[in-house]
């Protein structure tokens, strides 16, 4: 598959997502997902299995941990893209200010939006407006 073909599929399959209610470390499309967890829900449409299985975490677990976990994780399974042009079917993940680890994840999809998991708020395709764009830090693209 293409990095765009990729893409496509998983802008598809996360946009099956949308509506799914926010539940802190779910996974499961219709049931319950955060932002991490559609992005594993997507990982899986696309490829299958996890290539490795998520310790349960804290709602603060970025601060307590000190480091760029969920970017170092996504590292080791995902192609680095721009952080300056994400393109549809990329995976960014947010820091909430300088200083920060980068906690929250979306998928890019058309058009200067992103699909993501927010506390308190259903699965929703959002824009990527200004606000979330200064707090981009990285950005992955699901392997071919």
């Amino acid at each position: 598959m293409t990095a765009s073909s990729i893409g496509e599929a998983a802008v598809a399959e996360a946009r099956s997502w949308i509506g799914t209610p926010y539940q802190h470390q779910a996974s499961l499309k219709g049931i319950g997902c955060d932002c991490l967890g559609l992005v594993r829900g997507v990982w899986r449409a696309l490829h299958g299995a996890e290539p490795q299985i998520v310790p349960p975490y804290a709602p603060d677990w970025a601060e307590a941990s000190g480091g760029e976990t969920l970017a170092d994780a996504l590292s080791r399974y995902c192609e680095r893209a721009d952080v300056n042009a994400p393109m549809a079917g990329d995976i960014v993940l947010f820091r909430w200010r300088q200083g920060l680890a980068a906690k929250h994840a979306a998928i890019v999809s058309h058009g200067g939006l992103m699909i993501h998991a927010h506390y308190g708020i259903a699965v929703s395709e959002v824009a990527l407006c200004g606000w979330w764009r200064r707090r981009v830090a990285f950005s992955f693209r699901f392997p071919g």
